[in-house]
């Protein structure tokens, strides 16, 4: 068994207005290169094989957690298509019962023009599979939607009910995976803030 740890992004403005950021470049804001830079890679990381989604957040967010990483372009957000840059509020006025009907849809639901969360379960699967292959402790600073990918291996999740645990976003998600690439939860929100340390 190898470790794979993961850690989203700090925030960027569209987190902070909710709008579906996806594939669309945003930086992180102000208030999220502060609060990222109060986050500490616990020291037993250190060790680990580290990657990076390509989309400037997830760089930003390795760089000042001093992280030495390798671009991996399979971790990149959802692509959400024409919803990139809404709101839920914004989705609900344009689509009315269609968007609700489509949310109750968990890992099948797809955006006009964008993949499903079972698109990115698939896709994060075959990278892990890689990773397996490896042998090596790995790392990676992602995105919320391939850490619930990430569970959703694990567990089977559907994502029409909410997820089997509740998530921390100031802390690493770590999973065991097997030879075979068989993903488990290892220990979820492992805290990198400096004062819970």
């Amino acid at each position: 068994m190898i470790s794979l740890a993961l850690i989203r992004h700090g925030p960027t403005v569209w987190n902070e207005q909710k709008r579906l950021q996806g594939q669309t470049d945003i930086p992180l804001s102000p208030d999220g290169r502060k609060r990222v830079e109060g986050w500490t890679v616990p020291v037993e990381f250190s060790d680990f094989k580290w990657f990076a989604s390509p989309l400037s957040r997830a760089q930003q967010t390795a760089e000042l957690l001093g992280l030495t990483v390798e671009t991996e372009p399979t971790i990149i957000e959802m692509h959400w298509g024409d919803w990139e840059g809404q709101t839920g509020k914004s989705l609900k006025e344009k689509y009315g019962d269609e968007f609700i009907r489509r949310q109750k849809m968990g890992i099948d639901l797809r955006p006009d023009d964008g993949e499903s969360p079972r698109d990115v379960r698939d896709r994060v699967g075959e990278w892990v599979s890689r990773v397996s292959k490896t042998g090596v402790h790995t790392g990676a600073v992602a995105h919320q939607g391939i850490i619930r990918a990430m569970v959703s291996l694990a567990t089977g999740w559907d994502m029409i009910n909410p997820a089997p645990e509740k998530m921390e976003w100031d802390a690493i998600q770590l999973f065991s995976i097997d030879a075979d690439g068989g993903v488990k939860i290892d220990q979820l929100n492992i805290s990198l803030l400096a004062d819970d340390k």
